[in-house]
This record gives C-alpha cells, structure tokens and sequence, in this order.
C-alpha cells in the first residue's frame, strides 16, 4: 500500500511539473513565468515532504524551509515590482 501511495503521488507531482515547466516555457507574458517558477517550487517542497514522510527522516527540512522562504522572497519582491511599474505608469 505504501508503494502505491509514493507511486501515485509521484505521478501526480511529475504531472504537475512538466505543466508547470511547460508554462515557464511558453508563457504568453513575465507574470505565468514567475507564477510558474513559484508552483514548481512548491512542487519541489511537496516532494521533499512526501520524500521526508515515506522515509521517516528529518534530513531535508533545512532545504524544504529554504525553498518555501525563497518562493516567498521571490514571489513579495515580483509583487511589489510589478505594482511599483503601475504606479509609474499612473503619474504620466
């Protein structure tokens, strides 16, 4: 049982990758590239986590913390990037 739980999942997450790489590939503008690059990140911390439960080790809670602060930094700093460009925009 515990086999096909890890084999499903981790179809489930390939799935949601190649999608998410797809999609930094091709998106049509900067914001689907950034939020892409976010999800996949995302996707990365939930493989490590399920990687951590099966094994029942602690070993990569370093990297998964790391990654959730990264996608967070990142995706705050687009943010405010992209409504710093708006209000530039505005005062013309």
């Amino acid at each position: 049982m515990k086999e096909l739980v890890l084999l499903v999942t981790a179809v489930i997450l390939s799935l949601a990758a190649v999608g998410a790489i797809i999609r930094i590939a091709i998106g049509p503008s900067l914001l689907d590239r950034v939020l892409a690059s976010d999800v996949l990140l995302a996707i990365l911390g939930a493989a490590l986590a399920i990687d951590m439960a099966m094994n029942r080790h602690l070993n990569n809670l370093v990297l998964l913390v790391a990654l959730a602060v990264i996608g967070f930094v990142g995706s705050v700093t687009f943010a405010r990037f992209v409504a710093d460009r708006r209000d530039q925009g505005n005062d013309s």
